[in-house]
């Protein structure tokens, strides 16, 4: 319930953001009546559609257990454990190395691994990122994330729309009754809110879900030793996609130096690895986590 409410009002902050643009780039009250249209269509889109949304913008490719029965096995295990239903199984053909989960509930879930995450991770810790993706479903983590991904995109591509139209204006007095300072803020300013928007309800929940996936495989230094790899291998090849689904993914995808981590749409990896060991201390010792060491 706590997090359904954090969805609403991410989706009331997001909605009027949009709102605002249209009314600064059109103008009077058409810009509102568009503004609150476009608004209703995307929350609309965003509560029903996100997960094909997000799972589209990474080209993501559904597998039977024909295909991938040894993921399917894991997925299946994991998802026992944590008394989940079984998500559908997506394969990103790229040889980046990474993994995000999306839906709207644990009932219409999904999750997503690139053919590169399969390659480089060993199977402990491969587990390890799995279960990361099933507490964020478990959390319904994947709804919001999902919500802020789509409409934050809107907005910045209504932002870019603004952009080349000043760059490249029509014969027609298109802009008539905008106002230009709306117009800068646009263009400048809108991107940036849609970001802080999403950083904030995405940076506590990566270590709830790296918590979550401690206890559920009960090793969290596999998991951080993924992160660790995962991290190097992201600076090297980096996965293309809207930035704006950044944060559905369990590692930045591009590691930015602009602003240091200020736009960046998860925690420091180190400090996440940090928790990790930390909590490996708190957990009890079992047989299964002690036949993962190295």
């Amino acid at each position: 319930m706590k997090n359904q409410l954090r969805t609403v009002a991410l989706l009331g902050l997001l909605s009027g953001l949009l709102i605002a643009i249209s009314y600064w780039v059109i103008g009077g009250l058409g810009g509102v009546v568009i503004g609150i249209a476009l608004a209703a269509v995307t929350n609309l889109m965003s509560w029903y559609q996100s997960d094909k949304i997000a799972l589209a913008a990474y080209r993501a490719q559904p597998v039977s257990f024909n295909q991938a029965p040894e993921l399917y096995q894991m997925v299946q295990r994991l998802c026992d454990r944590a008394n989940l239903p079984m998500p559908g199984i997506y394969i990103v053909p790229s040889p980046a190395a990474n993994a995000f989960a999306t839906g709207r509930d644990p009932e219409h879930a999904a999750v997503a691994v690139t053919e590169g995450i399969l390659q480089i991770l060993p199977k402990d810790e491969l587990e390890g990122v799995i279960a990361h993706e099933l507490t964020h479903i478990a959390n319904r983590d994947t709804l919001t994330q999902a919500v802020a991904a789509t409409i934050g995109g809107a907005i910045s591509m209504l932002a870019q729309i603004v952009s080349y139209s000043l760059w490249f204006p029509s014969s027609r007095d298109g802009n008539r009754g905008a106002n230009p300072l709306g117009l800068l803020l646009t263009i400048f300013l809108a991107p940036m809110a849609a970001t802080v928007i999403q950083l904030a309800i995405s940076r506590t929940r990566e270590f709830e879900a790296d918590a979550g996936a401690a206890r559920i495989t009960r090793n969290p230094r596999a998991l951080a030793r993924a992160l660790q790899r995962l991290e190097s291998t992201a600076r090297q090849l980096p996965m293309n996609a809207n930035p704006a689904f950044e944060p559905l993914l369990i590692v930045n995808s591009i590691s930015g130096q602009f602003l240091g981590n200020l736009f960046s749409s998860h925690p420091p990896t180190e400090t996440r690895i940090q928790q990790l060991l930390k909590l490996e201390q708190e957990l009890p010792q079992s047989p299964s986590e002690l036949s993962f060491g190295r």
